[in-house]
């Protein structure tokens, strides 16, 4: 059972992210079932104060020795850098060792990482560091697209509200549902989020290396809910079908239908943001045919259904936005 958790913090890490921390493990909740849990902010010097990353310092209170008879290690964000504390490292190592929980938010899992005990693990990081994170651990097995993985004694979780997701799983699974509630209903936040990461990742427009499609290309973005075919659209190119596909694929990337496709789901996300069009309009207008189509293809490119993807960022008739997002 969870009655313990030490948060390890190092010089330059983020107040917000460890205010997650904070709020899920280190507020009083007893009033509402949620059963004692003693709170430590531990360092390698305690009493010294650590920069943050918004140049607010902060001073803990406990030295690395507090993380002895922890139930959970927690790391929060951190500036990454090159090589992190060896002594942080060692008592990150010891607690696994004596059988700790760990948990890391956002960023925290380049300082988990460096320990080495990621190599072989599923893990997650937040989408923007996803790339340096798998150059430079290519031993963990990174998943970007989820928002927390749980691999048993090791949990790590994707950008802020993310790790909010992974605390309370952690909670559910430790204390049961209804304390994992209750801190839940205090925060204002829903106690298990659905979907991944790839609903918040901005998807870039695939753009040509040269010139010669260009009309193309610009005519099928303003055509989007016309049919399309290789054929039709080569013959409007005035070029072979070969010849056409070819040369699609050297100044975009990858294949007419392909480049269509995610066309048609930047369009429909615009559309379900901006728009109170209903899910089958929306298909249409994108030159999906239908809802189901349309949910194939923006399940399968943005990690969530059109409806969950309007809950989250659909703005209001009056340009209020109905919610905030990581």
């Amino acid at each position: 059972m969870l009655k313990t958790v030490a948060v390890v913090l190092i010089d330059e890490f983020a107040p917000f992210e460890f205010g997650v921390l904070c709020e899920v493990f280190g507020v009083d909740r007893t009033d509402e079932g949620v059963p004692p849990i003693e709170f430590r902010v531990c360092a390698e010097r305690p009493g010294v104060p650590l920069r943050t990353t918004v140049g607010v310092p902060l001073t803990p209170d406990h030295g690395l020795a507090a993380l002895a008879d922890a139930d959970l290690v927690a790391m929060p964000a951190a500036n990454i850098r090159a090589e992190y504390p060896p002594a942080v490292l060692d008592a990150i190592r010891a607690a696994s060792e004596r059988g700790s929980t760990l948990l890391t938010v956002c960023s925290g899992a380049f300082l988990l990482a460096a320990t080495g005990l990621l190599d072989g693990r599923l893990c997650t990081t937040h989408w923007r560091h996803a790339q340096e994170f798998a150059e430079r651990f290519p031993q963990a097995k990174l998943d970007p697209d989820v928002l927390f993985v749980d691999d048993g004694d090791i949990i790590t979780s994707a950008g802020t509200a993310a790790g909010i997701d992974a605390c309370l799983h952690y909670v559910r699974r430790e204390l049961g549902a209804g304390p994992a509630t209750a801190i839940a209903r205090r925060m204002v936040v829903p106690p298990q989020r659905d979907g991944g990461q790839r609903q918040y990742v901005e998807l870039p427009i695939p753009e040509s290396t040269g010139d010669s499609l260009e009309p193309v290309l610009t005519w099928m973005l303003h055509n989007l809910d016309a049919e399309h075919t290789v054929a039709g659209l080569a013959r409007r190119a005035q070029l072979s079908e070969r010849t056409f596909a070819r040369r699609f694929v050297a100044e975009t990337g990858t294949t007419p239908l392909r480049w269509l496709s995610m066309q048609r789901v930047l369009h429909a996300q615009q559309l379900l943001e901006e728009t109170t069009l209903s899910v089958e309009e929306v298909a249409q207008k994108c030159g999906f045919g239908g809802a189901a189509l349309l949910r194939h293809h923006f399940t399968r490119v943005v990690g969530v259904g059109p409806k969950d993807y309007r809950r989250t960022f659909a703005a209001t008739l009056s340009g209020r936005v109905t919610a905030t997002v990581e």
